[in-house]
This record gives C-alpha cells, structure tokens and sequence, in this order.
C-alpha cells in the first residue's frame, strides 16, 4: 500500500457559500462532488470539504486528514504491527473503497482507494 497524496479537511455548515472562496485560493474547481451519510462532500484542491449541520458533521470531525492510496488491502495487518487500529472498513463508498484507522499517537485518518473503473475521482 502507498500514499498517493493527503487532503486536509475542511468542515463548513454550507457548502455552496465555502466553494467560492476556496476557488478563488486554489484556482481550481471542485473535481469531485457528492452526498454521503447525511452531509456533502467536495474536493477542490488538497482540501476534501465536509458540509452539514453541525451534529451531521460531528461523527467525520474526529478524522484529520484523508489520505488516498492505491489499495487498501493490508492496510490492518501494517496498522497493528505499528500499534495502530483499524476502526471501520473497509466500506464500499461512492468513490471506490474506505477505511478509517487509528494510528499510534492517536491521529485519526481515513484511508480512500479510488474505484478504478472511475478516475475521474481521483481529481
């Protein structure tokens, strides 16, 4: 398993008024888009936006950064040889696979791999 890139979240209560600004910061335009568990998610840039009402948003805000990699498969057995732990997944989601984990030290990330039939995604 390999890190491709990391996304720094990024937590709004509205996501079509934080998407502007964000353009204009990253000259880019949102590459993905979609709802998912009662709030909506946008990449724009190396940020992944999470949108909702506060207790919508309140289960994702314990994740600090979502990492994206090339396959998820291994991703247990390197945590707990780490000390770490895998928490949820993998999960199927709109974008491919997921899964998130505690490392040692206690960081919390999620772990993404793209559906390969679908790279658009991957921008």
């Amino acid at each position: 398993m390999k890190v491709l890139t990391a996304l720094a979240r990024v937590y709004v209560d509205d996501l079509d008024a934080a998407l502007p600004t964000l353009r204009e910061l990253t000259g880019e335009e949102p590459g993905l888009r979609f709802p998912y568990a009662g709030v909506e998610v946008a990449r724009i840039g190396g940020l992944l936006v999470v949108a909702g009402t506060e207790e919508a948003v309140a289960p994702f805000r314990r994740v600090q950064a979502t990492l994206l990699v090339d396959d998820l498969d291994g991703l247990g057995e390197l945590l707990r040889a780490q000390g770490g732990e895998l928490l949820d997944g993998p999960n199927q989601v709109p974008t491919g696979r997921n899964a998130t984990a505690r490392h040692p030290g206690g960081a919390v990330f999620e772990y993404v791999e793209f559906a390969k039939d679908r790279p658009a995604f991957a921008k």
